[in-house]
């Protein structure tokens, strides 16, 4: 079945859902997600959005800042455009209903400080923020009636111009829109648009341990690189320094605000180590943090080390924590007596499909937006509450440029075929999925972590050669699902991660190898980049 629209966004996060409620104004909205529309990163994002607000804040600060995160490889414009529009963005989710903590008895927001930030410009909804912004926005996308919403639909493949027509090596390809999987019923439906935007959110369970959702496979990064988009700057895969280290946890976030409040990270002695780490100490950013505790375990050879703000008493910690105290206390950890037990797990991926200043991929019609993209705002680090910002701000200028050059525009028609399953049969060998699955987590997660080496990531990469082909064959002999779909994606990224980590011959940001311990400023100060040949 064919199904048409303006726009068609592929994910709910807070990127996809800001950006169909904008671009409803002028045209038809499509959204399709895996699962039910609030599963989401957006959704478990504790921490806040990054403004200036205050008169003690300035915009060259929040500049700054970003800059010194991104270790020399932040875009200048793309960081001073986000900035500078941030205050506009927020005052925009509190008119969509977005209730922010504001601070007792008074009118005033409480602005969190988190890592990397020298001043405090942290918006939050206590630890629940991405709850409280995906439920705002979810809620007046249902009510629009110019936006469709599809849950349980999987996208397999962007449909774009020269896949369907005469191939011509040097001519501008577009996108027109996706194939798209029903996990309720297995068919496969056509949806085409003038535009296709991908909020796909980010890649967290390449790796065995993340703080990420289950539907964080890479889809959009893997989708866009099939399709002949340029990718850019895999490598820098940030660790969160501080998840709940428990067996039943599933790697459950401990907020960086919570350290922005004053907690300390210990190690099983009791000693304090991050004062000799770096002048700031637990607000160093997460790079830095995240690396000093792998040396801490490598050192001490302990499991995890502690995160402690017993210090700030019990009525500030269940007021301003009330999620994460619960949380902990579920698993028998009381914050407010004892110091939790944390490790890092994978986070946050500051490469993606590169964009320009609007978001538009090098594919025409095609726009990448939030944490599947990479704008040039977080260069080889992330600092702390830039992300939900940076889909924020490129939503509203994607809508602009969409609405501007393409919705409605009459474009020169081509036919667009039904999916062809071919000679595909059920699969009765449903053990290869999880197998591989289970594979390509680990290997990631032992040869390209924290740290990493010349010979780990010729290992991955053979392995992950092998496993793609094993991937491939199944993904032809077999009818598509949801998990082979997860699973031929994150080997994808899993590839695009090691070769962009193998093109970069220097430790930058999150990207550290032992065999080039030092930044190399007069070669590394650029952008690592891939693409696959169109056909």
């Amino acid at each position: 079945m064919e199904r048409t629209s303006n726009f068609l966004v592929i994910g709910s996060g807070i990127a996809g859902l800001s950006f169909a409620l904008r671009a409803a104004k002028v045209g038809t909205v499509t959204i399709i997600t895996k699962v039910e529309a609030a599963e989401s990163s957006t959704n478990y994002a504790q921490g806040g959005i990054a403004t200036v607000w205050s008169g003690e804040d300035t915009f060259e600060s929040h500049i700054e800042d970003t800059h010194k995160a991104g270790a020399g490889l932040c875009s200048p414009d793309v960081v001073d455009l986000v900035v500078r529009d941030a205050p506009a963005r927020i005052k925009e989710l509190i008119g969509w209903g977005v209730q922010f903590t504001r601070r007792d008895g008074m009118q005033e927001y409480d602005l969190g400080r988190e890592g990397g930030h020298s001043r405090r410009r942290i918006f939050h909804a206590k630890d629940l923020t991405g709850r409280e912004v995906e439920r705002a926005l979810l809620a007046r996308a249902r009510a629009n009636r110019r936006i469709r919403l599809y849950e349980h639909h999987v996208a397999i493949n962007l449909i774009t111009r020269q896949r369907l027509t005469a191939f011509d090596p040097h001519g501008a390809d577009e996108a027109l829109g996706a194939y798209v999987l029903d996990r309720k019923t297995g068919e496969i439906h056509t949806f085409i648009a003038d535009a296709t935007i991908l909020s796909t959110g980010g890649a967290g369970k390449v790796y065995l341990y993340t703080s990420n959702p289950d539907v964080a496979t890479g889809d959009g990064i893997a989708m866009a690189y099939r399709a002949g988009a340029t990718i850019a700057n895999m490598e820098f895969v940030q660790f969160h320094p501080t998840c709940l280290f428990h067996p039943h946890a599933k790697s459950f976030l401990i907020s960086e605000a919570v350290r922005g409040e004053g907690a300390v990270l210990l190690n099983r002695a009791g000693k304090r180590f991050m004062k000799d780490v770096h002048p700031m100490a637990e607000l160093a950013p997460r790079d830095i943090v995240a690396r000093a505790i792998d040396s801490e375990l490598k050192r001490s050879g302990d499991d995890c080390v502690y995160l402690d703000i017993t210090r700030k008493g019990k009525a500030f910690i269940r007021r301003r924590f009330p999620n994460i105290h619960e949380t902990c206390f579920s698993f028998g950890i009381d914050m407010t007596k004892e110091a939790i037990p944390v490790v890092p797990a994978a986070h946050y991926l500051c490469g993606g499909v590169r964009t320009d200043l609007h978001g538009e991929t090098d594919i025409r019609r095609l726009f990448a937006v939030g944490e599947c993209a990479c704008t040039g705002l977080h260069g080889a680090n992330r600092l702390a509450s830039n992300s939900l910002l940076e889909a924020l701000v490129y939503s509203a200028r994607a809508v602009k440029q969409t609405s501007e050059a393409y919705a409605g525009k009459p474009r020169a028609r081509v036919a667009v075929p039904k999916w062809d399953p071919g000679k595909a049969q059920d699969s009765d060998e449903a053990v290869v999925v999880t197998q591989n699955w289970d594979e390509v987590r680990r290997l990631m997660w032992n040869y390209v972590g924290i740290v990493r080496s010349n010979k780990r990531l010729l290992r991955a990469l053979d392995r992950i050669e092998l496993l793609k082909r094993e991937i491939q064959e199944y993904y032809w002999n077999f009818k598509v699902t949801g998990d082979l779909l997860e699973l031929r994606n994150i080997c994808t990224v899993a590839e695009l991660i090691v070769r962009c980590a193998m093109q970069r011959k220097e430790s930058r940001g999150l990207h550290t190898t032992i065999d080039y311990p030092y930044m190399d400023d007069e070669h590394g100060r650029k952008d690592t980049l891939l693409r696959r040949e169109r056909f």
